[in-house]
């Protein structure tokens, strides 16, 4: 009897056809593409056996391009149509990059993200991704003679919600559908844990080329848990080949001209980097203004010349161990991650921070793109019995404004995501219909020291009392680090919702600059926000108080009324005058006690009136 091959809908004719799926690493400098092939995770390479695709795309004369290794050669001699280290400026202002003039590109400031003006065009910081990561895809597509089912791209864990939504931008423009974005050091700790078993607390140090993270994780048996994430998204690779440039420029009493000039002292000072890991010197030649210049410097000089940007990643590592409340000692060991940490002055501070050598027994280049793929080829379903559990967690806390401009935090940072989380507000006067909602992200207590994400309303609240009405709102963060966020009126059901998807141009040093006034002004915030509370409760006793006598004046006394009146007056302009949120207290108690008597009457008075002409038995 013959069988009927049976599949599920939406699923392969053949179930059990394995899905090509991969390990996307969108680096700075370079990126990689993984897969798992025979059980194993491994880089792809191109017909030339490389693995490495440098991050760069040229555009050409005749309207054609160049992408990764050959237009890495015309960078040098056309700098501004070859744009490399292009993930700096995704989801980016042109007033976020600081150092943007110094660059040899011809920036287009446009509202949202910034551009670049090319032979091609206007082209937007996404659209050059999207080369990439279509040359990436061919390249998974080739090597498996079939389509790509889906890709696990990595970020860096300090990558804002604009970011991260370019990114996605950047890979759907490529065709690649996306399974999932994570973060860079997790995707190293899923390398590390399963090829080495390894358990325990673990610190991720992973400085690529444009960008910093240091990540701890909890490790133990499948499941890796971050505890904690920071870094800074302006520091990397490409800022010690410029310092060590400026060494460079100067011993030769030169400078550059021409963008190809600064272009060709910067690949020779790539050179120089590289091959001073392990030399003690290194001798590089460019070109500049048409001569041919031999550039000689030491290990030493190298090292004098960064070791500022090393002591910037390791105050990053101070903090990311306080947020996850660890010393040092409880690391049981350090992953070296990016190609940056081969350079020796940073994994020996590394070493001596945390009293033991780094881990390096996997390609730092490549264990990010390993890890992804591991990711991916269970998402796809390739591996069913795999027992990876991923629980990585969001960077900056989520909230909305309540009155006063007062920031109520709903997800806090380094919250496990996905998630969702839900918090119960009301109106806050009589008749109220409508609710505005403002969502912010950071971790002061102030809306105007938060960075706004988005704004939308809630309408059609059927009219009560201040205060009667219950509005849920819930956010929700996926597993890609996006949020949506919902309101709800509990007792009608009226909603609304809105997708997050915020304005492109988070700067540089945003992120890092909110964790640390957060620090640096905690007094100061709680203060600011007792401050604010007491004049919207004051406020709110005030219209309360005037409601009621509107209403129900003529159930107490002139004397009663007048006491009553002059505390009303006395509450309003303390509020209004002073900065001291007791003084503001102690003016709202005394108009409290002035009318506990007119409550009374007030409760009284709505009693008789609800049983009248009621008897017991009704009752």
């Amino acid at each position: 009897m013959a069988l009927l091959q049976i599949s599920e809908p939406g699923q392969a004719l053949d179930p059990h056809q394995r899905r090509v799926a991969v390990g996307i690493d969108l680096g700075t400098t370079h990126s990689l593409v993984a897969a798992v092939r025979h059980g194993v995770a491994e880089c792809l390479p191109d017909a030339q056996g490389r693995v490495i695709l440098p991050s760069v795309v040229r555009y050409l004369e005749a309207g054609g391009r160049q992408i990764g290794h050959e237009a890495l050669v015309g960078r040098a001699h056309d700098a501004q149509h070859t744009i490399a280290s292009v993930k700096r400026f995704m989801g980016r202002g042109l007033a976020d990059i600081a150092d943007h003039d110094k660059l040899p590109y011809l920036f287009v400031d446009q509202p949202g993200m910034v551009a670049l003006q090319t032979r091609a065009g206007i082209k937007s910081p996404v659209e050059v991704s999207a080369e990439i990561l279509a040359t990436l895809r061919q390249r998974a597509e080739d090597t498996f003679d079939d389509d790509l089912y889906g890709a696990v791209i990595t970020v860096p864990a300090y990558f804002d919600d604009a970011q991260r939504q370019a990114t996605k931008d950047a890979a759907q423009l490529a065709g690649i559908h996306v399974l999932r974005l994570i973060n860079e050091p997790t995707a190293a700790a899923i390398a590390y844990g399963l090829d080495n078993a390894s358990e325990g607390v673990y610190a991720v140090y992973d400085l690529g080329g444009g960008t910093f993270d240091i990540s701890i994780l909890r490790l133990s048996r499948g499941v890796f848990e971050v505890i904690a994430t920071g870094g800074d998204s302006a520091l990397g690779g490409d800022d010690y080949d410029r310092a060590l440039a400026e060494v460079m420029l100067a011993d030769a009493r030169v400078q550059p001209r021409t963008p190809g000039d600064k272009a060709a002292i910067h690949i020779a000072a790539r050179a120089a980097k590289e091959a001073l890991t392990d030399a003690d010197q290194a001798t590089v030649h460019a070109t500049l203004d048409g001569r041919e210049i031999a550039f000689t410097v030491t290990r030493a000089q190298f090292e004098a010349a960064t070791q500022d940007l090393t002591a910037r990643t390791m105050t990053a590592v101070r903090k990311v161990l306080r947020d996850a409340k660890l010393s040092r000692d409880e690391v049981q060991g350090v992953v070296m991650v990016g190609g940056s940490t081969r350079m020796p002055q940073v994994r020996r501070v590394v070493g001596e921070f945390f009293g033991r050598e780094p881990l390096i027994n996997l390609n730092p280049d490549e264990v990010v793109a390993l890890g992804a793929a591991i990711q991916a080829n269970q998402l796809a379903g390739n591996d069913a019995a795999g027992d990876l559990l991923l629980l990585d967690v969001i960077p900056l806390s989520l909230g909305i404004e309540t009155m006063g401009g007062l920031v109520e935090r709903i997800v806090h940072r380094n919250e496990t995501i996905p998630t969702a989380k839900a918090q119960d507000f009301t109106t806050y006067k009589d008749g109220q219909t409508a609710m505005a909602l403002h969502v912010v992200q950071g971790e002061r207590d102030l809306v105007q020291d938060c960075r706004s994400l988005a704004r939308f309303e809630l309408r059609g609240i059927p009219p009560m009392a201040a205060g009667a009405a219950r509005i849920r709102v819930t956010f929700t963060v996926d597993a890609d680090g996006l949020l949506s966020v919902t309101a709800r009126e509990q007792g009608s059901g009226v909603e609304s919702h809105i997708d997050v998807k915020p304005s492109y141009g988070l700067s540089d040093d945003q992120v890092a600059r909110m964790l640390q006034e957060s620090y640096a002004t905690a007094e100061q915030d709680i203060r600011a926000r007792a401050l604010t509370e007491a004049r919207v409760d004051a406020d709110r006793l005030i219209m309360a108080t005037r409601s009621a006598l509107q209403v129900d004046g003529d159930l107490i006394d002139a004397a009663e009324r007048a006491d009553i009146e002059e505390a009303l007056a006395t509450l309003a302009r303390v509020a209004a005058d002073s900065n001291e949120a007791a003084a503001i207290e102690a003016a709202t108690q005394a108009l409290a006690k002035a009318t506990e008597n007119f409550a009374a009457q007030r409760m009284n008075h709505g009693i008789q009136q609800a049983l009248a002409g009621r008897n017991v038995e009704s009752l």
